[in-house]
This record gives C-alpha cells, sequence and structure tokens, in this order.
C-alpha cells in the first residue's frame, strides 16, 4: 500500500507541474485537470492514512483486546475510521469513473447511443456503492457485504466497456483518414488506443483478481487488492495525462503528421488528456 501511494504521490506532482507548463491547455480545461489530479490524490491519502491508523490500532493500540489482532481485522468495519476510509476510497473512484466517461463521451461526439447506457452504468454503480457503505456504518463484517461484488464488477464493467467504445472509435476514424488520404499517416491513433488499452489492462486485471479474492473469502489476497486498488487506478489514469502534457505520447507523433483536421486533432487530445 505504501509503495502504491508513494508512487502514486510521485506521479501527482511530476502531472501538476507538467499541467502548469503546458501552454496548450486553456484555462479552463488546466483547472479541471488541476482539480481532478488534486482531489483524487487528496481522497486516496485520506483512505492511505485510515487505513494505516487502524493497522497502528490492530498490531499496538488494541493488540490486547479479546481475540487479539484476528478479531479486530475480522471485525474491522466496528470502527469509524475503516468506514471513513471505505468511504473515501468510493468517492475517488467515482472522479476516477468520471474521468473515463467524460473521454468516452466526447471521443464519440455525444451520442445518445453511448452516453444512455454509459450514464445508467454509473449511477448504479453510485447506487451499490452508496448501499456498501451505509452497510459498512452498521459494524457488519465486510466480507458480509454482498452489493460489493456487484459494485465491483459494474465498475471493472466500465471500464473494459469505455475501452472497447474508445479503441473501436479511434480505429474507425483511423480507416476513414486512410481512405480519405492514402498518403495521411495514422500512427498517433494507434499511439492512443495502445495508451488507452495499457491503463485498462493495468486496473482491470487488479481489480479482476480482488473481485474473485473477495467472492471466495481470500482475505490475504482480497485484502492486498482492497489497500492498493484506488493508488493502482489513479496511477493508471494519471500517467495518460503525464504522458499527453509532458508531449512523450502523442505531440512527437502528431508533429509529424502530413494532414489532420483541427476537429480531429482536438478529439484526440480531449480524448487523452
Amino acid at each position: 500500500m505504501c509503495v502504491a501511494i508513494g508512487v502514486f504521490f510521485l506521479l501527482t506532482v511530476q502531472t501538476w507541474i507538467a499541467v502548469m507548463q503546458q501552454p496548450q491547455y486553456g484555462s479552463k480545461n488546466r483547472r479541471m485537470l488541476l482539480f481532478y489530479i488534486f482531489i483524487t490524490f487528496a481522497l486516496g491519502t485520506v483512505s492511505f492514512a485510515a487505513n494505516v491508523k487502524y493497522t497502528e490500532m490492530v498490531w499496538i493500540d488494541l493488540r490486547d483486546a479479546p481475540g487479539g489482532p484476528a478479531a479486530l481485522i475480522e471485525n474491522s468495519l466496528n470502527y469509524r475510521i475503516n468506514v471513513l476510509a471505505m468511504f473515501t476510497g468510493h468517492i475517488q473512484e467515482w472522479f476516477m469513473q468520471a474521468l473515463l466517461l467524460h473521454r468516452c463521451f466526447v471521443i464519440w461526439n455525444w451520442a445518445r447511443c453511448v452516453m444512455i447506457p454509459m450514464v445508467t452504468l454509473y449511477i448504479a454503480m453510485i447506487a451499490l456503492s452508496i448501499c456498501s457503505i451505509i452497510q459498512a456504518s452498521t459494524g457488519v463484517v465486510y466480507y458480509s457485504i454482498n452489493v460489493i461484488v456487484a459494485y465491483l464488477c459494474i465498475e471493472v464493467g466500465l471500464s473494459v466497456i469505455y475501452t472497447i467504445l474508445v479503441a473501436n472509435r479511434l480505429l474507425a476514424m483511423r480507416r476513414l483518414m486512410k481512405r480519405v488520404m492514402a498518403q495521411h499517416d495514422t500512427s498517433a491513433y494507434d499511439t492512443v488506443v495502445l495508451m488507452v488499452i495499457e491503463s485498462a489492462v493495468l486496473y482491470s486485471t487488479f481489480a479482476m483478481i480482488f473481485i474473485v479474492a473477495f467472492a471466495l473469502h481470500l482475505q490475504s489476497v482480497s485484502t492486498l487488492c482492497f489497500l492498493c486498488i484506488n493508488s493502482i487506478q489513479g496511477i493508471a489514469q494519471i500517467f495518460i495525462i503525464l504522458r499527453v502534457a509532458r508531449g512523450l505520447a502523442v505531440t512527437h507523433e502528431w508533429s509529424s503528421l502530413v494532414a489532420c483536421s483541427t476537429h480531429d486533432y482536438s478529439m484526440l487530445r480531449v480524448c487523452i488528456g
């Protein structure tokens, strides 16, 4: 958990500096990106701090309680500090999924056929998240909160669907540009698709391990994933913003394009940035 939050912190600082130094971002876009960077890291830090404090309680402050550390871990949601960690972690996920939705809607030009099902899934995810937090506040055993599995499945499903939709749209745009202009360099599309897939694979693989471990009550594995999953998703998303802001992912490839319309260029940049 400490390694994950450390990497997340490093990338957050680097991304903040890179975004501030980029003139191509308008003031509105810069403020939105900086707000996203700040709020996701702040929520992740609060969740991390609460987990660290509870770990201290388990192994130091309350180690002589009846049942010892094992009982404290099993009844972890009897302590408000753990509910706080869960609450802030879920809100952090809401913001990160909202960024995915925004990227998807922009690249699909706000098509209703995409917006309606994606927003429906997003609302369902938030509803299940709230239900799990309410149950957690009653002090139940963590593994008895059945809605968490459904919440996690929808969350991962959103990321997978987003990846498929964006990749399909970009590849269709690439084919169209190639058909219109045979000499058009379409490498920028390949670069963006690769970045989107890389980001999704990192988080989705980790989340699927978490879902299976949680469903099978493999406490050691699920706890490890639970403590890191928000930071992993934060790293995956902020790494894309950092690469774009530094011009390491797309700017260099785009500079060699023979011809590219302003609309095409702006859609690609908004999609990943």
